[in-house]
C-alpha cells in the first residue's frame, strides 16, 4: 500500500545521445512519500565472449523505443506501488566505462523499488528496439538484447 500522501506515479523515459546522469535520475525519483530508491546503471564493459571490446554503439527505432519504455513504466506502476520511474538509454557511441542505461525507481519500501527496477531492465532488454554493436580490434558484431 502506498505511503500517505502518495499521488500516483510520474515518469521520465527517454533516449539520448549525450552522457547519462545519475544525479538527474535520482532527482527525478526522490519523493517525501517514498522511503526507497533503487538505481540500476548499465555501463559499457571492455570484453564480451573472450574478445576485447574497444567501444559500443547503440542504435534505436526512437518512436517505438519510447513507446515501449512507456509501457514498461506503466506496467511497473500497475504491479508495484512506485512513486516515480526514470528510464534513460543512450544511443550512438558509448565509450567503455560510460553508462548506456540508467533506471531509477522510488517506492514506499525497498522490496517494491528493487522489484520494479529489475522488472524494468529485464523487460527493456527483451522488448525495446535498441540494438548494440560492439567494436573489436579485429572487427565488429551486433549483439542481441536478449541474454
Amino acid at each position: 500500500m502506498p505511503a500517505a500522501g502518495y499521488n500516483g506515479p510520474a515518469v521520465s523515459v527517454k533516449l539520448q545521445t549525450t552522457p547519462l546522469s545519475v544525479d538527474e535520475a535520482l532527482a527525478a525519483v526522490i519523493r517525501p512519500d517514498c522511503g526507497a530508491v533503487a538505481l540500476f546503471l548499465g555501463t559499457a564493459r571492455n570484453h564480451h565472449d573472450g574478445r576485447k571490446v574497444r567501444r559500443l554503439a547503440y542504435r534505436a527505432y526512437p518512436e517505438m523505443a519510447e513507446k515501449e519504455l512507456a509501457k514498461i513504466e506503466e506496467e511497473a506502476c500497475r504491479r508495484w506501488p512506485v512513486g516515480q520511474v526514470y528510464i534513460a538509454h543512450r544511443t550512438g557511441d558509448v565509450p567503455i566505462g560510460e553508462a548506456s542505461v540508467v533506471i531509477a525507481v522510488s517506492a514506499p519500501h525497498r522490496a517494491e523499488a528493487f522489484e520494479a527496477a529489475r522488472f524494468a531492465i529485464e523487460t527493456l532488454k527483451k522488448t525495446v528496439p535498441i540494438w548494440k554493436e560492439e567494436f573489436y580490434d579485429t572487427g565488429k558484431a551486433w549483439i542481441s538484447g536478449v541474454e
